[in-house]
């Protein structure tokens, strides 16, 4: 006999659904059917894991053992991180200040319970990553809309975190580059300025770069580069090809170093063993990760190539991740309604705007070019039969 439930909890009732998730579901169900599916609905890589990530895997596992590990990470993976921050962008990072979490997911979650108490007010960027409205309305936070604006390429500014928090308060900040789902990179400069701003209005500064690693023409810069008590949010799952590996990390401060610590311990006990084995070689295939980047600079090229030719010439910037957001006003009102035709019609799954933008996004839909070039092509010759 079923039972109806009526005490769902009222967090698990505010959560919106993520569309992107439902809109993969359809597509995949569509392709067990037989039909052919063009897959830009979801931003992970088609290419899989670097051959010795995947090989690390498999020794390991070969060992026939597979044990939990202490709550912030095995210690070489987290030396190894520290090193990459030096390597990469200069910056002395120890690596008792590195935690290695269950994606870039368990980051978030983490940050916002060390970071904040219920009915704080934290501001993200809109458009943006749907998780962070959702995950921080979970846990009885506030998530506080930054608009963003074409003047300003799609990218917070200092005056936008001023003006946000004159109006109403906020308890933190959180941005994105290159960003989710327009691709945007924060210029080094204006990046040095939201630290500034941030850290004098005492508001915890957190970064999301999870993306870092794919841009096209344009640096990127950390924000340990401007503000050592940046919290710092990053993932294998993107650039090395591991979204379902599951395997992320964060950058603390000092101080959240153990409160964060006793989270892990309660919440998951630690990042699974075979991925952090294979997270630690991931760092050494630079050349293969390579190639594949250069894959996404080629499907990127072809989209902003044909793309306006279909009426979906207007987008954000896409100075880096693997995403296009178009504009598709013109052909609709309803970019709901536009993907689930666009997916039936056409057999192209592609993400409709109010996963990113619950006010503006019923006109923007994002197509992921994560994919093999082929498949990019492919895409561009349905829409453009489709929408002639």
């Amino acid at each position: 006999m079923s039972q109806t439930f009526e005490t769902i909890s009222r967090r698990a009732q505010a959560v919106a659904p993520f569309l992107a998730m439902d809109v993969m579901a359809a597509a995949a169900a569509k392709a067990r059917s037989g039909e052919s599916v063009i897959r830009m609905e979801v931003g992970q890589p088609s290419a899989p894991a670097p051959r010795a990530v995947i090989a690390a895997a498999q020794a390991a596992l070969s060992d026939g053992r597979v044990p939990y590990t202490e709550a912030l990470g095995m210690p070489a993976l987290r030396q190894r991180i520290a090193r990459h921050y030096a390597e990469t962008y200069g910056v002395t990072v120890p690596p008792e200040r590195v935690v290695v979490t269950t994606g870039s997911s368990a980051g978030f979650i983490l940050s916002f319970l060390a970071l904040f108490d219920a009915g704080a007010r934290v501001g993200v960027p809109q458009p943006g990553y749907p998780a962070y409205r959702s995950i921080l309305t979970a846990l009885d936070l506030v998530p506080v809309p930054m608009v963003l604006q074409r003047a300003d390429r799609f990218a917070p500014t200092s005056g936008l975190i001023q003006d946000v928090h004159g109006q109403g308060g906020l308890d933190g900040v959180l941005v994105m580059s290159p960003a989710n789902p327009s691709g945007t990179v924060i210029a080094p400069a204006r990046l040095a300025e939201l630290c500034a701003t941030a850290k004098t209005l005492r508001l915890p500064f957190i970064s999301d770069e999870i993306y870092h690693g794919l841009s096209y023409g344009v640096p990127t810069a950390t924000a340990l580069q401007f503000d050592p008590d940046a919290v710092i949010i990053n993932s294998f799952s993107k650039f090395y090809c591991m979204t379902g590996w599951r395997i992320g990390w964060m950058v603390v401060p000092e101080a959240l170093v153990r409160p964060i610590e006793r989270l892990a311990q309660n919440l998951y006990i630690s990042a699974p063993y075979l991925s952090q084995v294979a997270a630690l070689a991931a760092f050494d295939t630079l050349d293969e990760i390579g190639a594949i980047r250069d894959g996404y600079a080629q499907n990127r090229a072809i989209l902003l190539d044909a793309l306006p030719g279909l009426g979906l010439g207007e987008t954000h910037p896409v100075d880096g991740a693997f995403y296009l957001y178009a504009d598709v006003g013109r052909l609709t009102d309803d970019a709901t309604a536009f993907c689930r035709r666009m997916l039936e019609e056409a057999g192209v799954a592609a993400t409709p705007g109010l996963d990113f933008d619950p006010v503006q996004g019923h006109h923007h839909v994002r197509f992921s070019f994560a994919g093999c070039r082929a498949e990019c092509v492919e895409a561009v010759r349905r829409l453009r039969t489709w929408l002639a």
